[in-house]
């Protein structure tokens, strides 16, 4: 129950998300009392996730037993997801292994990624399909409307900053589940980690 979006464009790369943090299908916490940061900066890399908030905590407690993964690629992003799985049914026993899903013969990661590096902007699916995008692309409950932002502001050719705007407050006017303060943050290649636009 998130926005997040990324856009890269001659050779810049922004990621944005909301911050509001909701509890099941009906708490939404008011920004004042609770914000929740959905960007993971990951080495060069800044990770959004989309899904279940405990996945921050695994991604962080994972990632600081390891070196940063490059997240270069579709087969780098897919490399590093597969050691996550296998974690996450030898390590972190709590998750519930869903592989015995009848529509897909996939296990459920139950939550998506948006990776945006200066490999590019990755998709992670709950399937674990990635996919590379090089303009832009949204996940979460909003991404409809952020998509269709996104388009539009591209069509524009507006700048990344109003893009990243533009497209997290369509989501959070549109959707129930996408609210609070926006986070933008810039990938800086060539810079010791990402920061802020």
């Amino acid at each position: 129950m998130s926005i997040i979006v990324a856009i890269t464009r001659e050779g810049r790369t922004v990621i944005a998300a909301d911050q509001q943090t909701s509890f099941g299908e009906g708490q939404r916490i008011p920004a004042e009392n609770s914000t929740t940061p959905k960007i993971l900066p990951v080495g060069d890399a800044l990770v959004g996730g989309a899904g279940w908030g405990v996945y921050d905590h695994i991604m962080r407690h994972y990632l600081a037993r390891r070196e940063p993964p490059a997240f270069e690629s579709e087969a780098g992003v897919f490399e590093f997801f597969l050691g996550l799985w296998k974690a996450l049914h030898d390590d972190y026993t709590f998750v519930n292994d869903q592989a015995q899903s009848r529509e897909t013969p996939f296990g459920d990661l139950d939550s998506t990624f948006l990776i945006a590096s200066p490999g590019g902007i990755f998709k992670v699916s709950t399937d674990m399909d990635v996919c590379r995008f090089d303009r832009y692309f949204a996940i979460g409950s909003g991404a409809d409307y952020a998509l269709g932002a996104l388009h539009a502001l591209d069509q524009q050719r507006a700048d990344l900053e109003t893009m990243a705007r533009g497209a997290v407050a369509a989501a959070m006017t549109f959707d129930t589940y996408c609210g609070g303060e926006v986070d933008i943050r810039e990938v800086r290649c060539g810079v010791a980690g990402p920061g802020p636009v």
